[in-house]
């Protein structure tokens, strides 16, 4: 069987592109696959699936025990490749396979693949060399909307080192409360929800300039530990956690917590669907608003003029977010996250979804700002992304009783 691996970048028109492949219309170097039986693996399929499910009460690919809404990513992921094998198909196109899964799992799915491949063509659509199946043997480029077959050694050309302006980080426009250390304080957090056991035992320590990087399996805790942080789940009262010097339940509002914290995950960025430009957007995180509503000082413009000019993206200012792409979103919300300068910046798996150049660029932009600021970072993430610096790993470990966390090196 021929398989193909179709390198894209956040600039590549995927969506374009699958449509027409669907419809028939496929490049010359992919001509084997007109007129055969093709399925989509993605995350659009499953939307689709669970839709229905929902919709009609009918179950597709959801099994007796539970319910295709309600499984992990993993679990949704492994269930839609089974149902679609099933179906028999000629050829399968993979639309980014590995987002969003932990090793385990992206193991598990190779497996399936490798197993499956004697007889099935698979077409992977892949942002990251790394993901690459080991079984293909031709290569291609989705650039905008053009495909070319390439050599795989030319795809290693295109990821470099990235720089940004010599400009050091912009100083805050005012200097928050000052909080003491620990900043961030688990004693011996257990957490369950009904008989599911998540969290056993968790001891952790987050100090001013600390730079972590959060890691685990898929329902390992790691958005419940985040969610404890964050003021926004009730099981974390009655535990021993301290934030920001208080004890949590003690007084504090959610959001005089949330003042002291930066936050971006990718999920946000469909918060933002109105026509602002990409220096509103920056100056929306001085004001805390979803968009700018209000006319922005002379000293926010100047301290944002200056971000720009960090980011190397002064000339495209007055640019809507919406056009920009997905690799420039990023970047531009996480500087949104970190313009007040806050004591914490949580970034929840920042580089989903995107393209090694435009990972590594938001990679190098963390590590900016954990050398020249007092923020203390905490890095989310299923992937190890080359070139980040934490100081320290906060790994979890599935256990019966709950997952269990211990402290690593990078």
């Amino acid at each position: 069987m021929n398989h193909w691996v179709i390198y894209i970048d956040n600039n590549s028109a995927k969506k374009n592109f699958i449509e027409d492949f669907q419809k028939g219309k496929i490049p010359n170097e992919l001509i084997e696959y007109q007129n055969k039986k093709g399925l989509l693996y993605s995350p659009f399929t499953l939307e689709k699936l669970i839709d229905e499910e929902d919709k009609h009460d009918h179950k597709i690919i959801s099994t007796e025990i539970q319910s295709l809404e309600t499984m992990s990513s993993g679990e949704q992921k492994k269930a839609l490749l089974h149902y679609l094998l099933k179906e028999k198909p000629n050829f399968i196109i993979l639309d980014n396979p590995f987002d969003n899964l932990d090793i385990s799992f992206q193991n598990e799915l190779k497996t399936i693949l490798k197993e499956y491949s004697s007889h099935i063509s698979f077409i992977q659509i892949a942002s990251r060399k790394a993901d690459t199946l080991s079984f293909i043997q031709n290569f291609g480029r989705l650039t905008f909307d053009t495909f070319t077959e390439i050599q795989d050694s030319t795809f290693e050309k295109q990821t470099k080192k990235h720089s940004f302006s010599g400009l050091s980080i912009p100083q805050p426009l005012e200097n928050l409360a000052s909080v003491n250390n620990p900043l961030v304080q688990f004693k011996n957090v257990s957490i369950s929800y009904g008989n599911k056991k998540i969290l056993d035992n968790i001891s952790w320590t987050i100090n001013k300039g600390d730079f972590w990087q959060l890691t685990g399996a898929n329902g390992s805790g790691k958005s419940t530990i985040l969610s404890m942080i964050t003021g926004d789940n009730p099981k974390a009262f009655g535990q021993e956690i301290f934030l920001f010097g208080k004890l949590k339940g003690s007084g504090e509002t959610v959001w005089d917590i949330k003042k002291k914290i930066g936050y971006y995950s990718p999920a946000m960025t469909n918060k933002f669907k109105g026509r602002h430009t990409v220096e509103n957007m920056l100056i929306s995180g001085l004001t805390d608003s979803v968009g700018l509503y209000t006319i922005p000082t002379e000293v926010q413009k100047r301290v944002i003029k200056q971000w720009l000019l960090v980011l190397n993206l002064h000339d495209i200012k007055d640019t809507y977010f919406n056009k920009l792409s997905t690799g420039k979103q990023r970047l531009v919300m996480t500087a949104r996250a970190m313009v007040k300068h806050p004591t914490l910046l949580i970034l929840d798996e920042p580089t989903t979804g995107m393209d090694d150049n435009s990972a590594a660029l938001l990679v190098t932009l963390v590590n900016k700002i954990a050398q020249e600021t007092n923020t203390a970072i905490l890095f989310v993430s299923h992937r190890k992304e080359p070139n980040l610096e934490p100081k320290s790993v906060y790994a979890l470990e599935i256990a019966p009783s709950g997952s269990i966390g211990y402290i690593t090196t990078p």
